[in-house]
């Protein structure tokens, strides 16, 4: 099972989130674009908070220098995003791949982050909570559906806000697989407790 983690902004959690699932099923996990933060990438930070010894962190198919744009990035560093070199690590694993911002965030001229899904992924979308995210939520879901993409269900972050919550998943159609609460840290342990409140959801997913 290939899961795709991708959210309706940047800063929303989908790191966090990828560490849960990743941990869950004890899966690989694919960062396929890095910009910014080398030394305390995303690969890095799933690294820190797994505990289970069979996850494989597959190294980045760009990993560039400035925090910003992929396509910024890319230029600042001289280089083009080519999509057809970005090639999906070979396991007999499950694999998460996360991606980077939103789904409209820009490689290069043509192409953004929404062209890295492949027909065989499970999308799972991550929406946190904030004013305005309702319209991100659905506008994100309503894109992943005109591309016709498998969307696996939609993963809250933040504390329990119910009339956002059950709008958002009436509207979709949508399954939750989860909710990840404002807490006031994240380590090995908190992941685990989430990995098992969010495990039989996710192995649902392959059936």
């Amino acid at each position: 099972m290939k899961i795709f983690v991708t959210g309706i902004g940047t800063d929303v959690g989908k790191t966090i989130a990828s560490a849960i699932i990743t941990e869950a099923l004890q899966a690989d996990y694919w960062k396929p674009i890095q910009a910014g933060d080398l030394d305390r990438s995303d690969s890095h930070k799933v690294t820190a908070l797994l505990s289970n010894k069979k996850t494989v962190i597959h190294e980045n198919s760009y990993a560039l220098g400035t925090p910003a744009s992929p396509h910024l990035a890319a230029e600042l560093d001289g280089v083009n995003i080519d999509v057809k070199k970005i090639k999906e690590p070979k396991t007999e694993n499950h694999l998460v791949i996360e991606g980077a911002g939103g789904l409209f965030v820009p490689l290069n001229d043509t192409a953004t982050i929404a062209d890295l899904i492949r027909e065989d992924y499970k999308i799972v979308v991550v929406s946190r909570h904030y004013l305005g995210s309702i319209n991100h939520t659905l506008l994100t879901v309503e894109a992943l559906r005109n591309r016709k993409t498998n969307i696996a269900g939609i993963i809250f972050n933040g504390d329990e806000n119910p009339s956002t919550e059950n709008i958002i998943l009436k509207k979709t159609g949508l399954d939750k697989l989860g909710r990840i609460n404002q807490e006031p840290y994240f380590d090995k342990n908190v992941i685990l407790d989430y990995a098992d409140q969010f495990r039989d959801n996710l192995l649902a997913l392959d059936r």
